[in-house]
């Protein structure tokens, strides 16, 4: 029988907590590199969305590279580049504005860059050990430094993509700090409100800030647990005294204390990152890939309708052509079929003509007593069309208008069927080949009361009696 210690027990659970989580982390890859493999996007569908493949790319990459990344929000003025300056130890970000870093960076093991993001800029400073991954800290434009649409996209946008997210006041929060706080915490992420500047502060008017912070401010967004104060970069006064007695006030930069931030920091990191990581990519992966599917869905119905349109007024022409009954009945039926086949095609479902015809017979039968109505309606027209046609060199061509009259109804009918019966293939094709949780009578009901027929119609006869008009 084996004697497990206590810490026996508590290193066997800690072993196990890493292996799930490498577990995770490795199955995190392989659903990014399944979902840049199989998009399922034609060349077509792909224009305009090379963006957001880019996007997935950059988040495999960021997995394979265990990049870990910490972005700065906050207002100007806050101190945003400075809490990162004295995490890192170093002066990367410029303080100030965004442009022209001279700052010497070549000697540092961080390497900075300045990208744009949404129309602005941002700065990213990382740093890089062989076999340790990367820790990316991303300096980003001041709240206030852009319009409030822009400023929300350009949060959102950098925000889904971080692992932790810093919040940089100085003091009590505004109404636009509290708002950008707000949105930023829907995301969903880590987040940790660093309270900078405290050395401004008597220890008294500190505490009272801060309390008022956790109690009120962001009682519903943040725990106090989420809530540090530091001193990035602290002024100290000096009082000195020159050769004839005066003496004179400076003020000068004292030593950054960020040390409960980088605790934070690091406890964070150490307990979660690589979940982080793994979590972060998959949130990402699939709010991509359900804007990936709602505009390949978007694009394929475009494409539908355009492809419907046309088999509407084939159909229609082809039907009003054919003086024989059975002939237009006939080439009416293959029109549909040909359109369920082009259809299933778009939408990656391919389905043979065995497979169409099967589809088809579904949709009329479920058409009920409209499909029914406008059969009689077709074989009454077809009949009286061809008496008129039979008749019309008899009549010394006297019968010819009546006969168009005639075609132009009953090949706007015609067309009218294959506008509902594209619709209702297009819905059973988005469902990914099925009726979805409703019964495909009921389906097909709803496309025809949407439909409005009498319009549908009126358009259908302008356009024969265009093609079908006597030169």
């Amino acid at each position: 029988m084996v004697d497990w210690s206590q810490t026996d027990l508590e290193g066997a659970i800690a072993n196990f907590s890493e292996i799930q989580t490498e577990i995770n982390y490795q199955h995190a890859q392989d659903v990014l590199r399944q979902a840049l493999q199989h998009l399922d996007l034609t060349q077509t569908e792909q224009q305009g969305l090379e963006g957001e493949i880019a996007q997935l790319s950059q988040m495999l990459d960021k997995l394979e590279q265990t990049r870990l990344q910490i972005a700065a929000f906050g207002l100007v003025g806050r101190g945003k580049s400075s809490v990162l300056n004295a995490l890192l130890g170093k002066e990367v970000f410029q303080t100030g504005a965004l442009h022209g870093v001279t700052t010497d960076i070549q000697q540092v093991p961080w390497t900075l860059q300045t990208e744009a993001i949404a129309n602005s800029e941002i700065q990213r400073a990382t740093f890089f050990r062989e076999g340790q991954g990367r820790l990316e800290l991303i300096d980003t434009p001041g709240i206030d430094e852009v319009n409030g649409e822009t400023r929300e996209q350009l949060a959102k946008l950098i925000a889904k993509q971080m692992d932790l997210l810093l919040f940089v006041i100085a003091g009590d929060m505004s109404r636009v700090e509290f708002e950008a706080l707000s949105q930023l915490r829907d995301v969903g992420k880590p987040m940790i409100l660093v309270f900078n500047k405290v050395d401004q502060y008597p220890s008294t008017d500190r505490d009272l800030i801060y309390q008022t912070i956790c109690d009120r401010r962001v009682k519903e967004l943040l725990s106090p647990a989420e809530i540090v104060m530091v001193s990035a970069a602290p002024l100290v006064t000096k009082i000195t005294t020159d050769a004839t007695g005066q003496r004179h006030i400076l003020r000068e930069r004292g030593t950054a204390n960020v040390i409960d931030l980088k605790l934070k920091i690091l406890e964070i990191l150490d307990r979660e990152g690589k979940a982080l990581l793994a979590l972060n990519s998959m949130l990402f992966v699939d709010r991509l890939h359900g804007q990936l599917t709602q505009r390949k869905l978007l694009l394929r119905a475009q494409a539908a309708d355009r492809l419907i349109e046309r088999a509407m007024l084939t159909k229609a022409v082809a039907v009003a052509l054919n003086p024989v009954t059975v002939v237009d009945v006939f080439s009416g039926a293959v029109v549909d079929v040909a359109l369920i086949i082009r259809l299933a095609q778009w939408y990656g479902l391919p389905l043979n003509q065995r497979e169409a015809i099967a589809l088809l017979q579904k949709i009329v039968l479920s058409m009920g007593g409209i499909s029914l109505g406008e059969v009689l309606a077709n074989l009454g027209l077809s009949s009286l069309k061809t008496a008129l046609g039979v008749s019309a060199p008899l009549t010394g061509g006297l019968s010819v208008m009546p006969y168009l009259s005639v075609a132009v109804t009953q090949g706007a009918i015609a067309g009218l069927t294959t506008q509902i019966i594209g619709q209702s293939t297009q819905t059973y094709l988005a469902n990914g080949g099925s009726w979805g949780d409703a019964d495909p009578k009921v389906v097909v009901k709803n496309i025809i009361e949407s439909l409005d027929r009498d319009s549908i119609l009126h358009r259908l006869r302008q356009e024969l009696t265009a093609k079908l008009q006597p030169q």
